[in-house]
């Protein structure tokens, strides 16, 4: 804005001394006359305004007859001394008009809290900048500082000031202090010169310190703390950048993180500066979500008010309103926080200021918004009030008057009734402090063993050998959580079985201080835990072992609708872009992976969906999945090989996945075809002949999918089912693929065929691939042969593979893989090019001209079956068809719409024995049509 400042004012300040206030304004000659109230309350309530009025009356009139705003950018166009004396007055002189017309200006509303916090760090920015250079002009004219010349000022010789606390966020208050890191780039210094750098570093910092902050006649800049650096009680005030990353990956502490939020290269070397706090990102920002912070947050608030005394409550005398209950620290723990936990995951909570941070929480579900505007206003009024107290007598205090008369004398310079403007701040500190409080750990132990309300004493008792539980700090946030864990397993209906089901849980974690943590902090999820180790332990021992999928229950959109692949792939295509580091991409693959299969297993155990959505729903998984690796591996290989010869390869998915029917527990299918388009070798750095360039390549993409990385591994992948098998190449040049396919395919490779489904690849070789399975699905071929083959296989498979029987709906005679062979076959013989099951079992009457009943009761046989797969390799894992526990039945049964396990059972039986009959029959067959 460039309004003058009187047309701007919205308050006015009472002078609780006006004689004073006369006297000060006669400092101010040709004052504009609308404006001497203002100066008049400011200076009779404030002896430190009226001082600033004296020693700079001449210049506040001529400022304050234009615009504040043009006021405050004449501050920096003022010309620079070199040294180090003119320039410790200059800066005086310029932070007291600075003082004088951001106090004005906050005290008649003419800018805002924030514009005044902004143009107090904007300051602090410049003249941080100022000193710095000035004692590194010293430095380099001395030749103390190797290799650098009066040139490298501009970057201050790679030493980087980092603003942190309210500085950092561009909330500096009236009378603050500024906190400090000072770190330099040791890259730019020779080995032998590092040393000699170094103690130059250090001098021109001790020098900068001085600039700013020794007290003189013309008073100070800023109060400088560097005791933020890492370990400051034993470092020297600058130190290397590769020694305090160092520091922060070893040794960094909650506190630490949290101060990292509101990080932000202020001076000296701006670009490394910013390229530090980049690097510190995973120390700060987790990549799970942290509720530990939580407790660490907590005990630092406790131990700040036992040092500083500060137990009382909220009162309008001698409250500390940074520090005391209710005070400002509250509302910024509880804001930062809240990012520490979720901002690893969620990277627009990372907002530095604490009421931009309040508002990304409150948009994203982390705070209600009723909650946020509350502490929004209530930290605003804060700071103002702080201010306030600050102008008095430009003390770094936050401290409320301890006298009645004190306190008429703030509340004049705020413009309020002495006696209104205390009840406002009693009831704000109540306030903060209430909403605040709740948030952190609340006190609480556990009931002792004999309380536990039902059987289970022996169980518990040996907990304490576990792993999760073998630290002090995780023994006593789960005494907190247990309570409540143990009602609700005491309700299950089932209750032992329930304890002795979550001790298998227990049992399998490797710590337990982040996840029992984020138990306190939601209660809720302890049903859901407790719902999932008692109906699917399988389940259960996956999150045992990957608990931080917790995270994607607490994001907000778990229960919402199934996105749909191209989301799918969208989303981790832009987590994957977000990464340099291959390695890193591979492990980002797996933990959101494993969040996605959580929810979809989740889901079913829920009743949200059913067996064939689960299965379409990991289909869909596992193909974003193999979509959004592809391109980054061959990203990756082509770095060193260069890019894929000829038209490049496409990823042909088979089985499962070509049907896109997946289940818990599915492993991929998968063949690579490329074309060579004539190419005899690659182009790169590295380069190879086109046959073992795509054959490494798809090691390559089999290694990024199933190699154990620290995330663990994604799939299994089996390639067998290329031609020629094992024997053959793992990569088939498409030209070789066709005449294999053409001539020498045996008859169960050309029902694999049938359910083939190119997931990636170049656009026109994929079309190409899909052409030729189209053309060579439709061929005329030998019926009589063709069930000659299938009904052999299916003898050697029925050998091989027998089946447990019983309430196993995948292996045997009648059962889901004969079924799907069945349909492979009548879908080969229709020359269809359907994929999916269900579409391949409905060729079967057609082909085999059996009944509509038949065909409606194989659809069901087939129903059923997959069914009770989807659920077994869900609640038990592997290939176990053993069902114990009442809540994994219960589930089954609910699943397959019978009664009881033995009617089950014998559903499947006769289902399976009517299937073998009827597949024997047809496939016995040579009448009909082919």
């Amino acid at each position: 804005m460039t309004a003058p400042f009187s047309s701007r004012i919205t308050r006015l300040p009472c002078a609780f001394d006006p004689e004073k206030g006369a006297e000060a304004l006669a400092h101010v000659p040709e004052a504009p006359a609308d404006l001497s109230d203002l100066l008049q309350g400011a200076a009779g309530s404030s002896p430190h305004m009226a001082d600033l009025m004296r020693r700079e009356g001449a210049w506040l009139a001529e400022a304050l007859a234009g615009s504040p705003e043009a006021a405050f950018e004449a501050l920096f166009d003022a010309d620079i001394p070199e040294d180090q004396k003119p320039v410790m007055v200059h800066l005086r002189q310029q932070k007291a008009r600075l003082a004088l017309l951001t106090g004005l200006a906050d005290l008649a509303g003419v800018w805002s809290l924030g514009e005044v916090t902004g143009a107090l760090t904007r300051f602090a920015d410049h003249a941080s900048d100022v000193a710095l250079k000035t004692a590194l002009r010293r430095e380099i004219r001395r030749g103390k500082l190797p290799g650098q010349t009066e040139d490298d000022l501009a970057t201050a010789g790679g030493l980087a000031v980092l603003a942190m606390g309210k500085m950092g966020a561009g909330e500096l208050n009236y009378s603050s202090d500024i906190d400090l890191i000072c770190l330099f780039d040791e890259t730019r210094f020779e080995v032998d010169d590092y040393a000699e750098a170094r103690t130059s570093f250090i001098r021109a910092v001790r020098a900068m310190t001085q600039i700013l902050s020794e007290r003189t006649a013309d008073g100070y800049v800023f109060r400088s703390d560097l005791r933020l650096r890492p370990d400051a009680s034993v470092t020297p005030v600058a130190i290397s950048m590769e020694a305090a990353e160092r520091y922060y990956e070893s040794f960094g502490r909650t506190w630490e993180r949290a101060a990292f939020i509101k990080a932000r290269a202020c001076a000296g070397d701006i670009a490394a500066g910013e390229k530090f706090i980049k690097t510190l990102r995973p120390f700060i920002w987790r990549r799970h979500l942290d509720y530990a912070a939580i407790q660490d947050a907590q005990d630092m608030r406790l131990r700040i008010r036992e040092h500083k005394g500060l137990h009382q409550a909220p009162s309008h005398l001698g409250h500390d309103l940074k520090l005391g209950r209710g005070g400002i620290r509250e509302i910024e723990f509880f804001t930062q926080t809240r990012q520490l936990i979720a901002g690893g995951r969620d990277e627009s909570l990372r907002d530095p200021t604490t009421v931009g941070g309040l508002a990304c929480l409150a948009a994203k579900g982390w705070v209600s918004e009723a909650d946020a505007a509350t502490l929004t206003d209530d930290y605003r009024a804060h700071r103002e009030a702080e201010h306030r107290v600050q102008m008095v007598a430009d003390q770094q205090t936050h401290l409320l008057p301890d006298s009645e008369e004190d306190f008429a004398r703030l509340a004049a310079l705020a413009g309020r009734d002495a006696r209104d403007y205390a009840t406002e701040i009693t009831e704000r500190l109540t306030r903060v402090h209430e909403l605040t409080d709740v948030f952190f750990a609340p006190d609480g132990t556990a009931p002792p063993a004999e309380e536990t309300p039902f059987d289970g004493e022996e169980v518990v008792a040996r907990w304490s050998g576990y792993p999760a539980l073998r630290s002090p700090r995780a023994v006593k946030i789960f005494e907190r959580v247990w309570p409540g864990l143990s009602k609700r397993l005491a309700a299950a209906t089932h209750p032992d079985e329930a304890l002795s089901n979550f001790d298998g849980f227990l049992k399998g974690l490797p710590a337990g201080v982040q996840l029992f943590s984020l138990f306190e902090a939601n209660p809720q999820l302890l049903d859901l835990v407790v719902d999932i180790v008692d109906t699917a332990p399988a389940l259960g021992r996956h999150l045992a072992r990957n608990a931080q999928v917790f995270d994607a229950v607490l994001g907000g959109q778990f229960f919402a609708d199934w996105p749909g692949q191209a989301a799918l792939l969208a989303e981790l295509t832009g987590k994957l872009t977000a990464l340099d580091d291959y390695e890193k991409k591979l492990d980002l693959t797996r933990i959101w992976t494993r969040e996605w299969m959580f929810r979809i297993g989740v889901h079913h155990l829920r009743g949200l969906i059913g067996a064939a959505e689960s299965g379409q729903h990991y289909a869909d998984l596992a193909g974003a999945v193999v979509r959004g690796l592809w391109p980054e591996v061959v990203a990756h290989f082509a770095e060193k090989h260069g890019a894929p010869p000829g038209r490049g390869a496409a990823v042909l998915a088979m089985g499962s996945l070509g049907a896109e029917r997946l289940n818990a527990g599915s492993d991929l299918d998968l063949i690579v075809i490329y074309d060579g388009a004539g190419a005899e070798s690659s182009d790169g750095p590295r380069p190879l002949a086109t046959r073992p360039y795509f054959a490494r390549l798809t090691q390559a993409m089999v290694t990024a999918l199933s190699a154990p990385t620290s995330e663990g591994r994604l799939y299994e992948v089996d390639m067998r089912l290329r031609p020629s098998g094992r024997q053959g190449p793992v990569a088939t040049a498409l030209e070789s693929f066709k005449t294999y396919q053409s001539e020498e395919a045996w008859t169960w490779e050309h029902l694999a065929l049938t359910r083939a489904r190119v997931v990636v690849g170049e656009a026109s070789l994929a079309a190409d691939i899909e052409a030729f399975r189209r053309d060579l699905l439709a061929r005329d071929r030998d019926r009589a042969k063709v069930l000659a083959d299938v009904a052999e296989m299916r003898a050697r498979l029925q050998a091989a593979k027998p089946g447990a029987g019983g309430l196993d709906p995948k292996a045997g005679p009648g059962r889901l893989q004969d079924l799907d062979l069945l349909a492979q076959t009548a879908t080969l013989l229709a020359g269809s090019t359907a994929r999916q099951p269900g579409d391949q079992l409905a060729q079967v009457a057609p082909v085999f001209a059996i009944s509509e009943a038949d065909q409606t009761r194989l659809a069901e046989a087939a129903r059923l079956f997959w069914r009770a797969q989807a659920v077994l390799r869900l609640i038990r894992g592997g290939d176990q068809v053993e069902v114990s526990g009442q809540g994994a039945s219960g589930f089954l049964l609910r699943k397959s719409g019978q009664s009881s396990l033995e009617a089950l059972e014998a559903e499947i039986d006769a289902q399976a024995a009517w299937g073998d009959g009827l597949i024997s029959k047809v496939l016995g067959s040579t009448g009909g049509s082919g």
